[in-house]
């Protein structure tokens, strides 16, 4: 699977399935319960919901010893979102009110080409539908010139999200004269728009970076760095023996996954439930995923060259260094003694040299899916990321050897049986 085609095409997370769906289905992959079908062993099945997308492969045989292994990571990203009325004009231009989607890095939105896209809800011939748009118009925010905010450069750029990403999109007065006119462009004249889930997005296509190009510079690779190592490594593996083995790609992380297509939703439980119905005959899991395994793959902080005093000195993971072993003795992660145990053989049976991560005492930490899917599975589950820098910026960094790496550490889950 193509990353840089990946990283460009999904800009926002109904994109970021669009993109996986053509994949999978490519590769054989089958719509799970299409037209009432029954799983069968030895197969290969998606289903999908919203932003989120789950594909899997079915064991050889299904026995009292099958197991489940499974990786995870969120189709979404820090954004500007485009709110349901966000025309306003000043200055003889129009402008977009935005609204904040996570915790992007504020001041890595201004002077950038932004572009637009998202999905439409229409109605033609009484029906509901979707359509996935990708505007072909670049907008900006400009920043205050320094000689109007002299002291800028000494205290800082300050930005109130409320006022100050108001995204210019057009002078004022010329057609469309708003932004709603110039969506309903985008549908034919028998279709009527009910509504849109529009955001804004870095345009700046994904490249290599360092004098040996051993870097990536893109917008979004947390977490489409982690979608993509889950997605080429499942699509690369063998139906397994006995195993069922998963890959789920969910989506609102970066607001707390409390959505229908989110980690804390009923989507994944409800997929594993059918899918151990189907195979099985009967609904109760949790001893079978009490002695299975996940893997939650998110990003992981590298230690940042001017600023090494931000890590905890024995615990700050470097960029080309091998996956990150994240772990918080709050919880914030999903890492316990077991499943980290656990990840130890995996990386040696891969050949993947590992990293740990442990936040500083006196910052506070972030989270991810694995807390979220190991409460409410039972699931053993471990926090794993690649390093990375500029962290929820528009533009982030990463180094190509740990992609690389975390792609042959999700085959080699998928590859080996649990003990």
């Amino acid at each position: 699977m193509r990353f840089f085609d990946f990283l460009n095409y999904a800009v926002t997370p109904y994109h970021t399935v669009d993109f996986l769906r053509n994949e999978f289905c490519h590769a054989g992959f089958d719509f799970s319960g299409k037209n009432g079908q029954k799983l069968n062993l030895d197969g290969a099945y998606l289903v999908e919901r919203g932003g989120a997308l789950i594909a899997f492969r079915t064991p050889k045989t299904i026995s009292s010893t099958t197991r489940i292994r499974l990786a995870l990571a969120h189709t979404d990203f820090p954004a500007l979102k485009v709110t349901p009325k966000p025309d306003k004009m000043n200055a003889g231009v129009s402008t977009l009110h935005t609204e904040v989607y996570g915790s992007p890095l504020y001041t890595s939105w201004l002077d950038r080409d932004l572009g637009y896209a998202g999905l439409l809800a229409f109605e033609k011939d009484g029906a509901l539908q979707t359509k996935l748009v990708r505007g072909g118009k670049l907008f900006r925010i400009p920043q205050l010139a320094v000689h109007l905010n002299r002291n800028v450069n000494q205290d800082g750029l300050k930005l109130n999200p409320q006022t100050d990403f108001d995204a210019l999109w057009s002078a004022a007065g010329v057609n469309p004269k708003n932004f709603v006119d110039a969506l309903k462009n985008e549908l034919q004249t028998n279709e009527k728009l009910l509504d849109f889930d529009i955001q804004l997005f870095d345009a700046q296509s994904a490249n290599s970076g360092g004098f040996n190009d051993e870097w990536v510079y893109s917008g979004r690779l947390d977490n489409l760095s982690s979608c993509h190592a889950i997605a080429e490594a499942i699509l690369n593996s063998q139906n397994d023996d006995k195993d069922i083995c998963v890959a789920a790609f969910l989506n609102n992380e970066e607001v707390g996954s409390t959505s229908r297509d989110g980690a804390a939703g009923n989507f994944l439980k409800s997929t594993l439930e059918e899918i151990w119905t189907s195979l099985r005959g009967q609904v109760n899991l949790s001893a079978v995923l009490a002695e299975s395994f996940a893997l939650s793959v998110d990003m992981a902080h590298a230690e940042h060259p001017n600023h090494p005093e931000k890590h905890e000195s024995n615990h700050a993971p470097v960029l080309g260094g091998g996956v990150v072993l994240k772990m918080n003795s709050q919880k914030r992660y999903a890492s316990d003694v077991f499943s980290s145990a656990r990840l130890r053989q995996l990386c040696e049976r891969a050949c993947v040299p590992l990293q740990e991560f442990v936040m500083r005492n006196d910052m506070p930490c972030g989270s991810t899916v694995g807390p979220v899917i190991s409460a409410s599975l039972g699931i053993p589950t471990v926090d794993i990321g690649e390093p990375m820098l500029s962290m929820h910026s528009i533009r982030e960094m990463t180094a190509i050897k740990d992609h690389q790496d975390m792609i042959s550490l999700v085959k080699t889950l998928f590859a080996v049986k649990l003990t």
